[in-house]
């Protein structure tokens, strides 16, 4: 099979188009012939050696946690879908029997374990599941890292309700973009910032309310005479958008963090936290149940991806330069040759 291959920690360019051995499914095993890809910062942090385990001794290594496609071979004792079916994919093994944390073996497809930039990808049977009809490859193989983020971070963690104000800073990743999805296809009510005013008027596209520009003088407090108060804050960028998130959270309310795009560090005054009886709960990925729940949402509420841009899977490195400028908002898709 053709697959995009590193082989050195040196950037994207790094990788290598290159015809490999078909896997070959184990017991429990189901081998995927994929029809899309899609990418994540991760793909890109672990070309660049700033993702843990992203170390020499671990390569070569196929990359790729999003995909979708459909069975083509099924170890022994291998439940879930047919051979025939299509398919997408989840990328969280092994997360094990608690559902409040992973496990000892739980791993993200795609490193260490060969990932979704291949035409064939091999992964346990249980992560296998059938693809909404409604979605081509291209957006189903869009969604599985993200909206599983996204929907443990609003639903699982978030807990959130009907008619709660809920802001997402920095709107334009596609795991931001599936928190908006998600909170208002529940019913809240959602607030973005960006720097971008026309990612604004896109995240209304996909049911935002509003949102500010965070380049503007004040624009917390901009923000503040939009919302009022906030009851659910979903923050993947950290920094001083954590901070405002802290000001902006009504007495008792939650913030759920995933990421710290702008930087792993967060000054914050911690009386802010303590006297409003404030919730901060940290999350990534989740479980099986909660991709299917997920997809559940997705097609009782059609919902659909935004889709930045689609890339062959042999311009790999170019789709991830393409994702380091952060142009456009919404996941990069990448087709995959029969």
């Amino acid at each position: 099979m053709k697959a995009m291959v590193l082989h050195e920690i040196e950037g994207p360019d790094s990788l290598s188009y290159e015809d490999v051995a078909d896997p070959e499914p184990g017991p429990g095993e189901t081998v995927v012939r994929l029809h899309a890809a899609a990418l994540n910062r991760r793909d890109v942090f672990v070309t660049r050696g700033q993702y843990p385990g992203a170390k020499p001794e671990a390569l070569p290594v196929i990359l790729g946690s999003d995909g979708s496609g459909e069975v083509v071979a099924r170890g022994d004792g291998a439940a879930g879908p047919d051979e025939g079916t299509e398919v997408v994919i989840n990328p969280a093994l092994y997360w094990g029997d608690d559902p409040q944390k992973p496990g000892k073996e739980y791993r993200i497809l795609g490193l260490p374990d060969d990932g979704t930039f291949a035409q064939l990808v091999k992964v346990p049977s249980e992560n296998v599941f059938p693809k909404p009809s409604h979605l081509s490859h291209e957006e189903a193989a869009a969604i599985p890292l993200g909206a599983l983020t996204a929907y443990r971070a609003v639903v699982t963690r978030g807990g959130v309700q009907e008619g709660e104000t809920v802001v997402v800073p920095g709107i334009g990743s596609g795991v931001a973009t599936f928190v908006v999805q998600i909170a208002a296809a529940l019913g809240a009510r959602v607030f973005v910032t960006s720097g971008s005013d026309a990612k604004i008027e896109k995240a209304k596209e996909l049911g935002a309310e509003g949102g500010v520009n965070y380049d503007s003088e004040d624009w917390s407090r901009e923000l503040k005479g939009m919302v009022g108060g906030v009851d659910l804050s979903v923050d993947h960028v950290g920094g001083e958008a954590f901070d405002a998130m802290v000001s902006l959270a009504k007495p008792g309310s939650r913030i759920v963090t995933f990421g710290a795009t702008a930087g792993p560090k967060v000054s914050v005054v911690m009386p802010r936290i303590f006297l409003k009886h404030l919730t901060v709960l940290g999350t990534a990925m989740g479980t099986n149940e909660e991709f299917g729940a997920m997809l559940n949402l997705w097609a009782d509420h059609g919902l659909r991806p935004i889709i930045n841009e689609t890339f062959s899977l042999q311009d790999t490195a170019t789709a991830m330069k393409h994702m380091e400028e952060g142009s456009g908002i919404g996941k990069i898709v990448l087709d995959v040759p029969a």
